[in-house]
C-alpha cells in the first residue's frame, strides 16, 4: 500500500504466484520443501547449543539467497504467509493463495518434527532461561559462592 501511495498502482505489487505451468499443488509442496529447509537452518544455527551467533545471520542468509534460486520459477519462494497473503489483499487477488498459507505452515511444523527427533525436546533449564529473557539474571560480579 505504501508503495501504491509513492507510485501509484503499478505491476504487481510484489503478489506470489505459481511460476507458469506450475500447478497450485506443485507450488504449495515446493513452499513446504523450501520453508522446512529454512527452518531447519534456523533451529540448527540459531538456538540452544547450535548457535553460532553472528554468523547464523550468514548460513539463514545464504539459504534464503539459494532457496530463492531454486524455487522463483516454481512457487516464488515466498517461505513467509505474510509475504505472500499481504499482496494478494492489497490486491484483492486470491489466487493459489492457499498454497502460500499451507505449504510454509506445514513445512515449519516438518522441521520442528526433525529438530525434535534429531536433537530432542530441548528446554532445559538454560533453555527456558533464554526464552523466558531471565538467562543469567542470577549472576553477580565478583567472586561466586561456592555451593
Amino acid at each position: 500500500m505504501l508503495l501504491w501511495a509513492l507510485i501509484g498502482k503499478q505491476g504487481s505489487a510484489g503478489l506470489t504466484l505459481p511460476g507458469s505451468g506450475i500447478s497450485t499443488t506443485t507450488a504449495m509442496l515446493w513452499e513446504l520443501v523450501l520453508t522446512t529447509g529454512l527452518v531447519s537452518v534456523i533451529l540448527g544455527t540459531a538456538s540452544g547449543a547450535q548457535q553460532i551467533g553472528p554468523l547464523a545471520a550468514l548460513g539463514v542468509g545464504g539459504y534464503i539467497a539459494l532457496a530463492g534460486l531454486w524455487g522463483s520459477p516454481v512457487s516464488g519462494a515466498s517461505m513467509n504467509p505474510a509475504r505472500s497473503l499481504g499482496p494478494a489483499l492489497v490486491l484483492g487477488n486470491w489466487t493459489s493463495w492457499w498454497a502460500y498459507l499451507v505449504g510454509p505452515v506445514a513445512g515449519g511444523a516438518v522441521a520442528v518434527g526433525f529438530a525434535f527427533v534429531l536433537r530432542g525436546r530441548g528446554g532445559g533449564r538454560s533453555g527456558v532461561s533464554a526464552a523466558q529473557g531471565t538467562l543469567g539474571g542470577d549472576w553477580h560480579p565478583g567472586p561466586q559462592p561456592r555451593s
